[in-house]
């Protein structure tokens, strides 16, 4: 079996098909490794939706911050703007089906055989694999379970801005949420900044990228998106970035991971 990795797609479904298409992947025996931001922004999320949920048995998928989104609106909880793309998810005939197996998705995925990992923007440096396994549990039990609704009404905030064991309740869940989901930037002490969203520079004062601390991971190899202005292009040993900004123009990245190998295409 192949295992293949896609950085954030947004709704950008041709560029996927195609990629897919160029390496021949057979959803019957090779796999794909989805980083999150199904859906957003792009020309088909509706499709891209049905489409991975097609080929659901053989794609691992955490769910970005955009997923939760159109989950939070689903359920009603986040007053529903204009946006034709998600509005066409929302009243689609295969909207419940779509969202129950959303919200069975995960905000971490790991492969023990491989020591592969993989979430949407990064595992903060205080963690280890372990405690952010559990951590993710933690959001994945209560996304599925009845108390959802209240998951996504106190969701959004960027407040705590710090991990503290003793958090509970909603905060708690925010947090963590917040770190798996939005992170790009922390202070010294792994504090949260959800405002910059550029490249790395020396303008940041004492912010750094998450993935410039010490972290934990050991021989793990995690792979994340959420940060188009990496543009992929940083060296980190064990983090592959692969958000390569198909949705604002770059291409969408495909990492095979048995030989590291990169394959681009834009929309």
């Amino acid at each position: 079996m192949r295992t293949f990795a896609v950085g954030d797609i947004q709704g950008c479904l041709p560029p996927l098909l195609k990629l897919l298409d160029k390496v021949n992947f057979d959803p019957a025996a090779d796999q794909l490794w989805c980083v999150g931001d199904l859906v957003n922004r792009g020309p088909d999320s509706l499709g891209t939706l049905e489409f991975l949920h097609s080929i659901r048995h053989n794609c691992k998928i955490v769910l970005g911050n955009h997923d939760l989104h159109l989950l939070a609106m689903a359920c009603g909880q986040k007053a529903i703007k204009k946006d034709g793309d998600l509005d066409r998810i929302i009243a689609s005939k295969n909207s419940d089906t779509l969202f129950k197996w959303l919200r069975k998705q995960p905000l971490l995925q790991w492969d023990k055989e491989r020591k592969l990992a993989m979430c949407h923007a990064g595992i903060p440096p205080m963690w280890n694999l372990k405690k952010a396994k559990a951590l993710s549990e933690e959001v994945e039990v209560v996304l599925q379970s009845r108390h959802h609704k209240k998951f996504f009404r106190h969701m959004y905030g960027n407040y705590p801005d710090l991990w503290d064991d003793d958090l509970v309740g909603t905060e708690r869940l925010r947090t963590i949420t917040n770190y798996f989901t939005r992170m790009r930037y922390l202070g010294p002490n792994g504090e949260l900044d959800l405002d910059n969203k550029q490249a790395p520079s020396n303008e940041h004062g004492p912010l750094k990228p998450w993935f410039s601390y010490p972290h934990q991971l050991k021989k793990t190899t995690l792979l994340f998106g959420h940060w188009a202005a990496l543009n992929g292009v940083f060296n980190q040993p064990n983090v592959i970035g692969l958000d390569t900004g198909c949705v604002w123009g770059g291409p969408m990245t495909l990492l095979h991971i048995e030989t590291n190998k990169r394959y681009r295409q834009t929309l």
